[in-house]
Formats: C-alpha cells, sequence, structure tokens
C-alpha cells in the first residue's frame, strides 16, 4: 500500500524508510490533513504508516510512528549525543556538561540527577540524605547504568502524534497520542503520553531539559528549564519552572517556582506569587501574591524552607529563609518578618503588627475551617486522575504523619500553659520539663477560669525578641483530643471492617506494636523511618541496583502501609487511654465517642460553609435573595454538604455493627 503520487515536492538524504502510504485523511479534532509527505527536507528518518508530514522544513533523524500529523514545523532535529532529558553522559562527553537538578537549595548542595521514570520519592531520597555519601554515589551509578552509554540515538514520535505550528524540536522523544501546537522550542525532553492520558502542549511554550509525565497539559507561554513534571500535572498562562520537581496532580499558572522540590497536589495559579528553595511536602496553595523564600537576610545564598502537607499561605505573604512549618499551617496575609519554625500541626498563623506580636492558634482548621479540611481529603483523592499511579499517596489529613505531630504538639501545650501560669502565680513550681508538661495536662483537661485570660507564649517558633501568643490553647488542645480519637477509631474500624468475623480482642494480638513515632514523607507515601534506613542500606550494598528496584520496595512498603497505620491507630489508642490494652468498655467509650465527633464534623462542616451563605457582604452583589439562590443555590443544595451527612449516617450504621460484634 504505497502510492508514490503522495509524496511531492520533498528532499530526502541519507536512508529513509517510509511505510504505508495510501490517500486518505488524518483528523484530530476539526482538524483534518490529507496523508503524504510534501513540501518537506527529510534525514535519515524511519517514517510509519499512513502519515502526514507537510512543510517540515528540516526533519532529521527521527523515529515517526503511525498515523501521525506533523505539519508546519521549522526543525525538527536529533543529535548524536541526544540524552532526552537524562542526567547522563554519553561516550566522550565530560563531567561538567552533565544536566543536574538544584532542588531544595538555590547553591545546588541538593543536586539529583533527573531521568525517564523519577517520582517524587527518588528526589526526595536523593535530595535530603545529603549525609550519606556511600548512597549519592550508588544512585549516581544507577541512573548513568540505567541508560545506554553509546551516541546515536533516534527521536522518537509515537503513534497518533500530532504536531503543528511549532518551530523547534530538538532530541525529543514523544509518546503516543500527543497533542503539541505552536511551541516555541522543545529541547532534551521527554514527552510521556497515551491514548488514554494524553498530553499537550501549546503555544508559546519553550521547555528544555526536561521529563514531562502522562496526561500533562502545557499552555500559553510557559517556560520550564531543567524539571520534571509529574504525571496529571499542569503549566499555563506563562508560568516558570526551573530546576524543580513538580509532583503528580499539580497545576501551576502565572507564577515563577525556582528549585524546588514539590510532592504531589500542589496548587500555584495566581499572578505574581513565587516560590524558591522550598520542599512542600504536598496538598498544598499558594495565593496571589505569595512570595515564600524570596527575602534575602544575608550575604550569603538563601537557604531553604520546608512545609508539610497542607501547606497555605494566604495572600500577599511574604516568608523569609529559613523556615519550617507542620502540617496544615495556614498563614494569614503578611509581611513576616523573621525566620519561623511553626511545630503546631493545623494552625493559623497572624503577624499582628499593631502589638508587634506572632500570634499562632493550633487546631484551627478542625475548630473553624472544617469545611475546607474534610473537603481537601475528598478532593484531592478524586482530582487524582491517573492510571499509572507510580508515585503512591496518602491523601487522609489525619495520618500516623499528622498524628505525631499533634502528640508533640499537645506536650508543647502542656508546657507552655503550665509555664505561663507559673508566671502571674508565683506559687506554682515545676522544675523540670516534665514536670511542666505533667502539670499543664492536669490544667488544660480541667475547668480552670484563669485559663481563658491566660497569655500562653510559645518558645523558639520566630527568630525575634518579640513574644508568639498561642491563642485559644485549651479548645486548641481537647481539638487535638478529638482528632486522635477520630484517627485511632477510624482506622481500627478499617481493620475490623476488612476481617469480618474479627471481635474487639483481636485488635489487640493482630496490632498490638511499640509505637512508630517518626514517619518519613517520601514524596506523598509515608513509610516509617526505619524502613527508609533498611531502603538506603539496601541501596548502598547493592541489594537494590536499579530504579525499578527501588520502586518495587516503595510498592511493597505501600501495601504494608495500612497495617502499619493500624498498628500505629492502636498505639495511639493506648496512649489516649493510658492503658497497656483497652478493655472492651473503654472500647465502645471509644467507638461512642468517635460517633459523637463525626456528627460535630458533619456539623461545622455545614456551619463553616454557610458563614458565606450568610455573609452581608457577599449578598450585597444580588438585587434580592432569589437572584443569590437561582445563582449559588442553597446551602442545603451544596453536594458536598449532602455527601458529608450522608457519610455521617453510614458512620452511624458501622458504629451499631462494630458494637454488636463485642
Amino acid at each position: 500500500e504505497f502510492d508514490p503520487g503522495q509524496v511531492k515536492n520533498t528532499e530526502f538524504f541519507g536512508l529513509v524508510r517510509i511505510g504505508r502510504l495510501r490517500k486518505m485523511i488524518l483528523e484530530h479534532h476539526d482538524f483534518r490533513v490529507p496523508t503524504g509527505i510534501t513540501n518537506s527536507s527529510i534525514v535519515s528518518c524511519d517514517i510509519g504508516d499512513h502519515v502526514a508530514i507537510h512543510g517540515v522544513r528540516y526533519l532529521a533523524h527521527y523515529i515517526i510512528g503511525d498515523c501521525c500529523i506533523l505539519t508546519n514545523i521549522d526543525e525538527m532535529n536529533t543529535s548524536n549525543h541526544a540524552k532526552f532529558g537524562n542526567g547522563i553522559l554519553k561516550d566522550g562527553e565530560p563531567e561538567k556538561i552533565r544536566v543536574w537538578l538544584d532542588l531544595m537549595n538555590e547553591t545546588g548542595c541538593r543536586q539529583v540527577l533527573p531521568f525517564d521514570g523519577m517520582i517524587p520519592a527518588d528526589a526526595y531520597l536523593w535530595a535530603k540524605y545529603r549525609d550519606d555519601r556511600p548512597l549519592l554515589e550508588q544512585l549516581k551509578q544507577i541512573t548513568q547504568n540505567s541508560f545506554d552509554h553509546r551516541r546515536g540515538y533516534y527521536g522518537m514520535v509515537a503513534d497518533q502524534c500530532v504536531i503543528k505550528n511549532s518551530r523547534i524540536l530538538k532530541d525529543v522523544k514523544i509518546g503516543p497520542h500527543c497533542y503539541i501546537k505552536g511551541a516555541n522550542k522543545l529541547k532534551n525532553l521527554t514527552i510521556h503520553s497515551s491514548p488514554d492520558e494524553p498530553t499537550q502542549i501549546g503555544e508559546g511554550v519553550e521547555l528544555v531539559n526536561g521529563i514531562i509525565g502522562c496526561g500533562c497539559h502545557i499552555f500559553y507561554g510557559c517556560k520550564a528549564v531543567r524539571f520534571i513534571l509529574g504525571q496529571n500535572s499542569n503549566l499555563k498562562y506563562g508560568a516558570r519552572l526551573i530546576h524543580s520537581f513538580l509532583g503528580d496532580n499539580s497545576t501551576v499558572s502565572c507564577c515563577e517556582i525556582l528549585n524546588n522540590l514539590v510532592f504531589p497536589a500542589h496548587e500555584q495559579h495566581h499572578n505574581n506569587s513565587f516560590l524558591v528553595a522550598s520542599l512542600v511536602l504536598g496538598q498544598s496553595n499558594m495565593a496571589a501574591g505569595a512570595t515564600i523564600g524570596s527575602n534575602h537576610n544575608s550575604r550569603a545564598n538563601d537557604n531553604e524552607i520546608q512545609a508539610g502537607r497542607g501547606f497555605w499561605p494566604g495572600l500577599c505573604t511574604s516568608v523569609k529563609h529559613s523556615c519550617r512549618f507542620a502540617s496544615f499551617t495556614l498563614l494569614s496575609k503578611a509581611d513576616y518578618p523573621a525566620e519561623l519554625n511553626i511545630p503546631l500541626p493545623f494552625s493559623l498563623l497572624s503577624n499582628n503588627a499593631s502589638r508587634d506580636q506572632l500570634e499562632v492558634t493550633p487546631a484551627f482548621w478542625w475548630l473553624y475551617n472544617m469545611y475546607a479540611l474534610i473537603r481537601n481529603s475528598w478532593k484531592f483523592a478524586d482530582r487524582d486522575k491517573r492510571l499509572n499511579k507510580i508515585q503512591n499517596i496518602e491523601f487522609d489529613f489525619l495520618a500516623p504523619d499528622t498524628v505525631e505531630e499533634i502528640l508533640s504538639a499537645r506536650q508543647l501545650l502542656q508546657r507552655w500553659t503550665a509555664q505561663a501560669l507559673g508566671r502571674i502565680d508565683p506559687q506554682i513550681q515545676a522544675p523540670t520539663s516534665e514536670e511542666w508538661t505533667r502539670l499543664g495536662e492536669k490544667l488544660l483537661r480541667a475547668s480552670d477560669p484563669r485559663l481563658k485570660s491566660l497569655e500562653v507564649l510559645g518558645e523558639n517558633m520566630e527568630k525575634s525578641r518579640r513574644k508568639v501568643v498561642i491563642q485559644k490553647c485549651q479548645p486548641a488542645y481537647r481539638a487535638y483530643e478529638d482528632m486522635l480519637y477520630y484517627y485511632a477509631v477510624n482506622n481500627l474500624i478499617a481493620w475490623l471492617q476488612a476481617h469480618p468475623g474479627a471481635k474487639f480482642h483481636d485488635l489487640s494480638a493482630a496490632l498490638k506494636n511499640q509505637r512508630q513515632t517518626q514517619w518519613v514523607n517520601l514524596g506523598g507515601q509515608l513509610i516509617p523511618a526505619p524502613d527508609v534506613d533498611q531502603l538506603r542500606s539496601d541501596i548502598r550494598t547493592g541489594k537494590l541496583s536499579a530504579w525499578p528496584d527501588i520502586h518495587n520496595r516503595y510498592e511493597d512498603l505501600w501495601k504494608n502501609y495500612p497495617l502499619e497505620k493500624q498498628k500505629h491507630a492502636w498505639a495511639t489508642l493506648t496512649l489516649l487511654l493510658d492503658v497497656a490494652e483497652p478493655s472492651l468498655p473503654q472500647w465502645h467509650s471509644a467507638l461512642d465517642r468517635s460517633l459523637t465527633i463525626q456528627q460535630y464534623i458533619c456539623d461545622q462542616v455545614y456551619i463553616s460553609r454557610k458563614k458565606d451563605y450568610d455573609n452581608p457582604f457577599r449578598q450585597a452583589t444580588y438585587r434580592n435573595q432569589e437572584e443569590m439562590i437561582a445563582a449559588l443555590g442553597t446551602i442545603d443544595d451544596n453536594s458536598f454538604v449532602k455527601q458529608v451527612r450522608q457519610e455521617t449516617e453510614q458512620y452511624h450504621r458501622t458504629i451499631g455493627e462494630i458494637r454488636q460484634r463485642g
């Protein structure tokens, strides 16, 4: 099936092989072109069946798949040393030309080698453990050995790709069903795509030295240099991504991201926001005007910022290096003048300029923003459209990492409360930190009226001499306790549901274990720290000698994770009850308490969302109540409010079934 009449006004050089070619029409959306090769110049290429190549002024050293459309392209060329975005060296090349990614720090002290198939867990393992020199050397060698060092590989355009109205594509490997239109420059890239997860690259885009995952969309003048873009992620509206790894399920637009490692589910789509030299552990959102890490505070290079899951700086927030934030920290609009170390999760930070003090409200999300907190876990999982989930992700806001942060935060609140009362009551004495903590626990569990007006001060949270005031300490302490109970009971219920014949006494036999206090967020996947240490050891010794082996270990650990989390939940419950092993009445009491907490969640989801409907300033833009209802509906029509109510009803039934087991 070769019709030579379909080849017109085209020059061929070197060895060019052409597959089947007959008269037909190829169509992509509303774009229809006839098959054939016309008005082009082709050097040493293999061309598949039934292609449409029109107006490609220079096409050299590419393998073109079946049913591809290439039209109006200035240059498509593959050099003999093409690496397609991988940080490797070809025969005869000096070390100085190797491409590195400078993640988490501007100085390059945490640099990693990009490679096709790299996920956030790999990047974190490589960038974080810099003191483990044998590990770093082994990872470098594994990466180099993962690819052929010989020169002469061809570029690839896989089946049913469409490339049109673009200028330069050099050293690019493109997966099937990819759609590229109006790109300015694509150089040294691997672009993954598939029929079910096609990648699209649009107008004015310039991409150099990168790896792009399946299902990505890059449009409207974006620039990316030395980067990895995870699966199902988006760059648009002039975003700049430089020396950074942006994890799966992320969206970035109208902003600049430099020298960062960002875990999955990151949102940053407002103009003028800036993120530099940071480790962001995912499920995060940066508002317009936020500048995270851009403030120089010494004559040396800036250091870095580490933000836990759920990091959310508000409008026009400015934060300096070096800072560390616990999970689900919300920063109110402010120019924070000094470095911060916030160990209290689910907190709201506020810079009170009138009083010249930093104010921290622990457990703010749980107390006042329940709708957003519960919806976050749901929406991140719902938006995970990846078909091939290489990077495993924990989306639940209550997980071993946040629970351990809560347990540490409770001890801090205990000590700080006791010390605050000791400042106004000289009769209170506790010489050691442990004694202050025990005293604080008694105070926070009591109904001492002095606590309402007590000024509790945090320690070592800001690099300044001004006060750090902990607000609503007692409500936050009780909220933390509710969160711990809810986490523990829910995970123990999950174990019982997975074992239909099991009863309460079986929990201890299956889950009793010493509580694992150290967990590592490895790209979104939570792993006990000893398992990470063993992983590093196995890489150092060569037991794991290839990236697929390392990824298989991640997968094995993920399969073990539900049981590890349930063991952690059992240990958390015994800690809360202060017993070695809970009794059946204590278990039933914990079930009742979790039911009360679930009802509280349901009520607070409704109340926190209802504020938007009752706000008179939101109502002011409508002529009357009828117009507002027609535009927004009512709170009772809200789909997520309905969903939480249904989940609460199901939770009542589940608790009833668990209680009947005994």
